[in-house]
């Protein structure tokens, strides 16, 4: 049985990863700290004879017992939020924590993955996005703690993987969602369906015409895992080309609802992207990936499980108190 490695096992994704790693057939082991993750999206696992968790920070020295043949590092704050609120530890996690990892995957001899974003682009000025073009990047601007720890995470994974001979990966993620996402982290569809069930008026940031492209988790884990067990060492992006403006989303978003809530506008904020569309011509060629759920069929599911959560957690605005969990 082979064995791997998923750091931010507790988040969004890392849980969705843990998961498809299970089913098949692999021996998990899940790291986190909780900065960010929440234990409940890993409570289904808690007895599996094929998982093991380990509550740790990666920034700091990281040991696995025994052998090891494949890492995907997903730890890391990834809402506008959290880094904010976090910016030293965003920092961290993506070069001391990646540094870490990286020595770990050379020392075991496995493959490694690291997760990367469509924010290394920063506020594009070339639409849609290839892993081809450098970014438009404001490296001092309050978005810049996560936009350069992810570039210079893909600069030192590089480096890795030609000075060491290291099996690397770099997936470029674009726009995700789907059960799990945190109501509160501050990513527009949490935040419209958070609203939404709250009764609250959505609040669209700027005029409404900046652009995303949302891919549902099934199909971005199902990118991931394709790209894990490829050849290919540099980046790829994985995300749902299928454009839309936040004017046009949060349209949807009543639509579903069924509310009659109106939408407000608020003032956008410092350096955030006006445009986000992956172009995913290199995904197809090389691992014969394309998106399968339609947006809408994403959004009824997403939708279903924000319904499910408790009172107390829809009504929950505070965000614990990061600074007690970390060293800065």
């Amino acid at each position: 049985m082979k064995k791997v490695l998923i750091t931010g096992a507790a988040g969004f994704l890392g849980s969705h990863l843990c998961d498809r790693f299970i089913n098949e057939g692999y021996s998990v082991i899940g790291m986190d700290n909780f900065i960010t993750g929440d234990e409940k999206n890993l409570v289904h696992l808690e007895n599996h004879p094929n998982f093991q968790f380990i509550n740790h920070d990666v920034t700091e020295f990281v040991s696995i017992e025994g052998d090891l043949d494949y890492i995907l590092h997903f730890a890391s704050p990834a809402s506008p939020i959290d880094y904010l609120k976090i910016p030293i530890q965003t920092l961290k996690v993506g070069s001391l924590g990646t540094h870490n990892l990286l020595g770990l995957a050379k020392a075991k001899g496995a493959r490694i993955l690291i997760a990367s974003t469509s924010e290394v682009y920063g506020d594009p000025l070339v639409h849609p996005q290839t892993e081809d073009y450098y970014g438009n990047v404001n490296t001092i601007g309050p978005r810049g703690v996560y936009d350069e720890a992810k570039r210079f995470q893909e600069s030192i994974t590089m480096a890795y993987h030609r000075f060491h001979g290291l099996e690397t990966r770099i997936v470029r993620i674009f726009n995700t969602y789907g059960p799990r996402m945190r109501l509160n982290d501050g990513r527009v569809i949490p935040a419209f369906m958070g609203q939404a069930l709250r009764g609250e008026d959505l609040t669209i940031f700027g005029d409404g015409s900046q652009t995303r492209s949302f891919c549902y988790v099934d199909d971005q884990v199902e990118g991931i895992y394709r790209l894990l067990l490829s050849d290919y060492a540099e980046p790829v992006n994985i995300g749902n080309p299928h454009e839309i403006t936040i004017k046009e989303f949060a349209e949807e978003i009543i639509k579903l609802t069924g509310t009659t809530q109106k939408v407000i506008y608020q003032d956008l904020p410092i350096n955030d992207p006006l445009q986000r569309q992956p172009d995913i011509s290199l995904a197809k060629k090389l691992l014969g990936w394309v998106p399968k759920v339609d947006r809408s069929e994403g959004m009824k599911i997403t939708f279903d499980y924000f319904k499910s959560l408790t009172e107390e957690e829809l009504y929950k605005s505070e965000h614990k108190d990061f600074k007690s969990h970390i060293k800065v």
